[in-house]
């Protein structure tokens, strides 16, 4: 009797309110970075989705949020969703240090046309757990707005800690963490207790994180390769695994180049946007431009990954 062969099957994607791969999108600005460039940002938003992105990440850390005042947080969310329609998901970063000023730009994303909101916790001032708490659910409370929660201690300078989201994973509103603790076991813990949608904020975790249930990533590097990172996720999904790996692999001396540097993503990527054609224009001081060296390394790293 023939023995029968053992069939691999795909694993179930997890939920994903806004989508698998979504992109933490750069914005452009003009020459003299005194303006947003709108139409910039319409086509570069327009390309992510045609090239493998579900949803868009916008005024967020990548977005250059602390130096774009409120009427552009709103004008970029206007200009991007007539860019790509109803259908994109949109979620718009509103973290401050001011509760009362988060909950302001919360209802103004959502009447922008913003679908949820990215929420850090309050910097510089380090509330105490119970306080991060409380300002989370008085964001979640203000408008019904879908929440992303992003847990980013090393911009904020504070953990949301594993237990207080698993008390806020209890808000209706509340549906979603972009996770940057590089904490792989609290992560995989609160996947298996709660029904918060994981988003690798971490370039580098985009398969691992998936692999163990997360529901895709918020990726800074997809700005440049959205359809590779894009190709990771669906061949895991196929059962491709091996495949899965050596994509990741391939893509990995890009996400060091761009996202392990003393520079910032914000600054590498936009750099290296603007060496391939794409709209991007400077970063806002106190942020400065990458150097013509930095610029040729990105671009030859690039180019290799391209070659694969």
């Amino acid at each position: 009797m023939k023995t029968p062969t053992a069939t691999r099957t795909a694993p179930v994607p997890a939920p994903a309110p806004f989508g698998h791969a979504l992109c933490a999108m750069i914005t452009p600005f003009t020459a003299g970075g005194e303006a947003l460039d709108l139409d910039g940002a319409q086509r570069l938003a327009a390309r992510l989705v045609t090239e493998g992105c579900d949803g868009l990440v916008l005024n967020g850390t990548t977005g250059e949020s602390p130096t774009t005042t409120d009427a552009e947080k709103s004008e970029l969310i206007r200009a991007v969703r007539e860019a790509v329609g109803d259908g994109v998901p949109i979620v718009t970063g509103v973290g401050t240090a001011d509760t009362r000023h988060t909950v302001e730009l919360t209802r103004a994303a959502h009447k922008a046309g913003a679908d949820a909101v990215l929420v850090v916790p309050p910097y510089y001032s380090r509330p105490p757990q119970e306080a991060i708490e409380e300002h989370f659910r008085t964001v979640a409370d203000a408008s019904g707005v879908p929440v992303m929660l992003y847990d980013v201690p090393a911009r904020t300078g504070v953990r949301v800690e594993p237990d207080t989201l698993l008390r806020l994973a209890d808000h209706p509103s509340i549906v979603a963490v972009k996770d940057c603790s590089n904490d792989f076991l609290a992560a995989q813990k609160l996947l298996s207790r709660t029904e918060l949608a994981y988003y690798a904020g971490s370039d580098e975790h985009n398969l691992a994180l998936y692999a163990v249930g997360a529901a895709g990533y918020v990726s800074t590097v997809a700005n440049v390769i959205p359809t590779r990172l894009r190709t990771v996720l669906d061949e895991f999904d196929k059962g491709n695994t091996t495949q899965a790996a050596r994509l990741q692999q391939q893509a990995t001396p890009l996400i060091e180049s761009l996202m392990h540097t003393p520079l910032p993503g914000t600054v590498t990527t936009k750099s290296l946007l603007t060496a391939l054609g794409h709209p991007a224009g400077p970063p806002r001081p106190p942020l400065r431009p990458a150097t013509p060296e930095t610029t040729a390394a990105l671009l030859a790293t690039h180019e290799r990954l391209t070659a694969c």
